[in-house]
């Protein structure tokens, strides 16, 4: 009797775990896993209501769709301001003389400063010739079109010659492009009368823009440059960054004021 109860209380403990394991064995023999699964998912499900919680949040923000939504409304709402900026420049324009919006569409890297494609051409009504204008004042001429483009030269390009004159004492010169959002006046005076910030416009010489036009402001002057003195022009048009602009007709029945012995280069080139 006592050694049987000696042997019980050395192996009951493990005869014990034995048959949970056994009887564990056979539950999950007959619920095929269900009661684990059942186990495994209440021990879990604490964490995964955590994780659905919080799931929302983060596809609320910086999702990379949510990022593409919100960059192409951006870009949306900046093109209506700009568009409507546009629109409402035209319709204070006389009736006959009302410009046609156009957008650019197309610029490419090799020639940034020389040229780029608006989406109107003849079919809107641009031709040859045509004045391009943006804010800050003249961007270019219309040098080639199609029914629904339009291909503009810029003022910027190392090809633009532009007659212009200094406001402020109507010093006159050749505006040259310079492939930057800068540009070189040429005067045809020795020692010209400016200054820098003096402003700078479309003269009555030129025969391809009208008077007047706004261009830029002068930056620096060099009085010393031969043959004649030069001066570096800021131009005012946003030329690196274009996007909507205006097309006029180009100016009809311009009669220049006869020109001078140090005007008629001016003439001859514009």
């Amino acid at each position: 009797m006592f050694t049987a109860r000696r042997w019980w209380e050395r192996r009951g403990l493990q005869i014990g775990l034995l048959g949970i394991v056994i009887g564990g064995a056979w539950v999950l023999r007959q619920t095929q896993g269900a009661l684990l699964i059942e186990v495994y998912e209440g021990i879990t499900r604490p964490f995964q209501m955590l994780q659905t919680a919080s799931a929302p949040e983060e596809r609320s923000g910086d999702t990379p769709k949510v990022l593409e939504l919100q960059t192409r409304i951006q870009d949306l709402e900046n093109q209506n301001k700009k568009l409507k900026q546009l629109l409402s420049y035209v319709e204070k324009q006389p009736l006959s003389a009302r410009p046609i919006p156009a957008r650019v569409v197309g610029r490419s890297a090799d020639n940034w400063w020389q040229q780029v494609t608006l989406n109107r051409g003849a079919i809107a009504g641009i031709k040859e010739g045509y004045v391009v204008k943006a804010d800050g004042g003249l961007v270019g001429l219309v040098e080639s079109v199609t029914p629904n483009t339009s291909r503009v030269l810029l003022i910027s390009d190392l090809k633009s010659q532009v007659g212009v004159t200094v406001t402020r004492t109507g010093a006159k010169g050749v505006l040259r492009g310079d492939a930057s959002a800068d540009a070189v006046l040429e005067f045809y005076e020795k020692v010209p009368n400016v200054k820098p910030g003096d402003l700078v416009a479309t003269s009555t010489y030129s025969q391809k823009f009208p008077s007047g036009l706004a261009v830029g402001k002068v930056k620096s002057l060099d009085l010393k440059k031969l043959p004649a003195s030069v001066a570096k022009v800021e131009l005012f048009p946003p030329i690196r960054s274009l996007d909507w602009v205006a097309v006029y007709p180009k100016p009809e029945n311009v009669e220049p004021e006869k020109p001078t012995s140090e005007n008629t280069q001016l003439e001859k080139t514009n």
